[in-house]
């Protein structure tokens, strides 16, 4: 089955360029599109995207806003993608720990935008780890965020599950982690599940931020 993805820019010819990128590809189809966040989740609703690729500053409801929107009321959600005119920008740091998978810069070239989409759509690797961490070291509060503190406190991770949390954090798929520990995918896929759960992240990239933000991984 082809990846879904619904398009969300207020600008026509952003969603046309993102559009035609991605309908060349025989995996992906472009689901729908709206032109501000505030359309989001009666589309969500009613085509069921796989991904969606959002801008993040918009004039009714931004990026940030609709994440928070998708995440709270919609069952089973929609992977979502940040698109950006900037990438050292708060508001996309901000997007991340509003609940997105991961950001994509609108000057990127075709083949990063597909690679992009197909990457959050598998969510087995975290998207542009180097920047999350960039990002996390000037946006994020390291070590000072309570809940992430407080988070980490009760998931109680094992010393493997934290060895593996600090390779995701480095941007490694389940294959590395599994090259790097010698073990078999599955094994990786069975310790990435565990430290989502106990975390209380939804996917990798939330998983992450906390591990920044709690102080358990440094951004640097």
């Amino acid at each position: 089955m082809p990846v879904r993805v619904l398009l969300v820019d207020d600008e026509p010819l952003v969603r046309a360029g993102l559009r035609a990128v991605l309908e060349a590809q025989p995996d992906i189809e472009v689901a729908g599109e709206a032109a501000d966040g505030a359309a989001v989740i009666p589309l969500v609703r009613q085509l069921r995207p796989d991904v969606v690729a959002t801008d993040v500053r918009m004039p009714l409801l931004d990026g940030i806003e609709a994440t928070r929107a998708v995440l709270r009321t919609v069952p089973d959600p929609p992977k979502i993608l940040v698109v950006t005119t900037f990438e050292n920008d708060e508001y996309v740091y901000e997007a991340l720990r509003a609940g997105a998978d991961g950001f994509l810069l609108k000057r990127a070239r075709p083949a990063e935008i597909v690679h992009a989409v197909r990457l959050i759509a598998e969510g087995e690797s975290l998207l542009f780890p180097a920047s999350v961490r960039q990002l996390a070291a000037e946006y994020g509060d390291y070590g000072g965020n309570r809940a992430a503190r407080a988070a980490l406190a009760r998931a109680r991770l094992t010393e493997r599950e934290g060895e593996v949390l600090r390779l995701m954090a480095r941007g490694l798929s389940n294959a590395e982690i599994a090259a790097r520990l010698v073990v078999g995918t599955e094994t990786v896929k069975t310790h990435v599940s565990a430290v989502l759960a106990k975390l209380g992240a939804r996917d990798r990239t939330q998983a992450v931020i906390t591990a920044y933000e709690s102080g358990f991984v440094a951004p640097g």
